[in-house]
């Protein structure tokens, strides 16, 4: 892959994160101050400032993994893969690959916005409660094939697991307070 290439390519993935963000706060935004302000929420709510640091903080990681497994050579999987039974075989019906991990990833962003709108928009609390369960599932499902093709790519996810796991805490409490 020439250098133009991987640049571009990390452009797209830059984009594709970062977008899935803007996508997700158009549905957030309108909503802070009308409704989410309004709600019950737990002691251990951060402060509004913090989400607008954190979430383009982990986009940014996301499309730097995403990227990362995008220009390893060949498939990626063959210099990190452990011969033996896994979730990852069951589920892909084989080895992963670049194009399974990367078409997972695609996925959970999908999920990754869905949850704004569910919970911000539509305000439903227990729904997106629900969704964000499956989101994280899909987050660890994407850091496991990433960190097969490319260790670097499964480290730089884990800041997102742990926030989406906090994440997933607050929204099950905020549900549980305003239901």
């Amino acid at each position: 892959m020439s250098r133009w290439h991987s640049g571009i390519a990390l452009i797209v993935s830059i984009i594709l994160a970062q977008g899935a963000g803007l996508i997700g706060s158009l549905a957030t935004r309108p909503n802070i101050d009308i409704w989410y302000r309004a709600i019950e929420k737990p002691a251990f709510t951060p402060p509004d400032g913090v989400f607008p640091v954190v979430w383009p903080t982990l986009y940014l990681l996301m499309a730097v993994a995403a990227w990362l497994v995008y220009r390893t050579p060949g498939h990626g999987d063959r210099n990190f893969w452990q011969e033996g039974a896994s979730y990852e075989s069951m589920l892909l019906m084989g080895r992963p690959t670049r194009a399974s991990a990367l078409g997972i990833y695609g996925v959970h962003l999908i999920f990754n916005i869905l949850w704004s709108f569910l919970f911000f928009q539509w305000h439903l609390l227990g729904a997106a409660f629900i969704e964000i369960l499956l989101l994280l599932v899909l987050i660890l499902v994407t850091t496991r094939l990433f960190y097969r093709i490319r260790p670097l790519a499964g480290w730089l996810m884990v800041p997102y697991i742990l926030w989406v796991g906090y994440a997933t805490v607050l929204t099950a409490s905020i549900w549980w307070l305003n239901r």
